[in-house]
């Protein structure tokens, strides 16, 4: 039986319509490149999820990788603690934000997600504010698929097939195009009239990826800081997908010195090759946890694998790698990405794109009855690309070693994806 067969006998895919699905097998990766198990090559034009920062098979990463599994692969941290680990958390607080001073591990985006919310949710129950039980969030917002992450999230279908499950969260519209006039009004009488039930507000900074690459306008997140501060609610900013680079700058929120409460992070953290995820906290945040071990103060919270030994070993390579030359790569970049999409969006079947350092969406023209996003990316593949849609949008999420050549590829292999689907 091949792999192919197999998977669709024993295995339950994400995010993926098992009756129509098939499989393609992919054997290994080298640089910006996935590899089948019949030896053709596709650019990884999605950063395997958005999470490749500096391309597969990274030889830096693979010896950081070999050498802490020569020491240990694995230690829990309820009690004890690693050299990873820590040196870690120390140099993530070192480029972080000022003001962010502790560092809670776990496993994935959805996960550093909901230990803000409760870190938030606690922090004023121990502070004598135990009416401040709701959240804030943007819609259309996405802050993954665990059930705390979903109350906060704006995705119409999630709620409409959990939303008994669901924290209910209250919904601040999305700033439109360059004006984000009225969502800071909307955000504004909530809290000028809400605030005393209200713990926290979150949402992505600068761009929402999942809700189809919406970019938000200028000075709109350093806005939303003020009026949190103001009115004493926590600013949670969700850096999963927009973190480590992706917007030209280490995490998006210093594009406009904003230091929030939380600073969620996971998937560029270990440069695409383990699970691993941190949420950034003040020191006044975690000092409410602090007391005797009778008054049971301190964070109940964990999992088997936070801060596995083997993920942070790579992490911390993975940072220095990417403020050596990943970084400054994608800056380079990042101009000809969006020459490359306005050519891109000439073409027939393109309605608008959208961009952010180097995170993009190509928005076609609907059609009802049917997936275009979905046909273009299975056409992809037939050009050498890998890409993902997120409904009609085609997401462009390079890994940020990208070179000029592979950009190239990226963009003639979408261009004829679009042609063979639109004429």
């Amino acid at each position: 039986m091949s792999l192919a067969a197999l998977d669709q006998q024993v295995l339950w895919h994400p995010f993926t319509q098992m009756a129509a699905w098939s499989p393609l097998v992919i054997s290994s990766g080298q640089g910006s490149f996935l590899i089948d198990d019949q030896g053709r090559r596709y650019l990884d034009g999605v950063s395997s999820l958005w999470c490749n920062v500096h391309g597969h098979n990274h030889p830096r990463l693979n010896r950081a990788l070999r050498e802490q599994a020569e020491r240990i692969a694995h230690s829990t941290f309820l009690g004890l603690t690693h050299e990873p680990a820590i040196r870690l958390a120390a140099a993530l607080l070192e480029v972080a934000p000022p003001g962010l001073s502790r560092v809670f591990y776990s496993d994935s985006g959805s996960a550093a997600v909901e230990i803000a919310l409760k870190q938030s949710f606690q922090y004023w129950q121990l502070r004598g504010r135990p009416s401040k039980q709701k959240f804030l969030r943007l819609t259309e917002a996405y802050h993954g698929d665990t059930l705390g992450a979903v109350g906060v999230g704006g995705i119409e279908l999630f709620h409409r097939i959990f939303g008994p499950l669901l924290v209910q969260s209250i919904p601040i519209p999305t700033p439109a195009g360059t004006d984000g006039t009225g969502s800071l009004l909307h955000l504004k009488r909530e809290l000028e009239s809400r605030a005393y039930e209200i713990a926290a507000f979150i949402l992505e900074p600068m761009i929402q990826g999942a809700a189809g690459m919406l970019v938000h306008p200028p000075g709109f997140l350093a806005e939303v800081s003020k009026l949190c501060k103001l009115h004493g609610v926590h600013l949670i900013v969700d850096e999963v997908a927009t973190g480590f680079g992706r917007t030209g700058a280490l995490f998006a929120c210093q594009h406009e010195a904003v230091s929030p409460d939380f600073l969620c992070l996971a998937k560029g953290i270990s440069g695409g090759y383990l699970p691993l995820a941190a949420t950034l906290a003040t020191e006044e945040i975690y000092s409410a946890f602090l007391g005797e071990h009778r008054e049971m103060k301190h964070f109940f919270h964990g999992h088997t694998y936070t801060a596995n030994p083997l993920a942070c070993a790579v992490g911390l390579e993975s940072l220095r790698l990417l403020q050596e030359t990943t970084l400054p790569n994608a800056i380079a970049r990042s101009a000809g990405l969006g020459a490359a999409l306005r050519r891109i969006e000439a073409l027939q079947g393109v309605r608008a794109t959208r961009r952010c350092g180097l995170m993009a969406g190509i928005e076609l023209e609907p059609e009802e009855g049917r997936f275009l996003g979905a046909e273009v990316c299975e056409r992809a593949r037939t050009h050498g690309l890998i890409l993902r849609p997120l409904g009609d949008v085609v997401v462009w999420m390079p890994p940020l070693s990208l070179s000029a050549g592979e950009l190239d590829l990226l963009e003639t292999g979408t261009r004829a994806a679009i042609k063979d689907i639109f004429g």
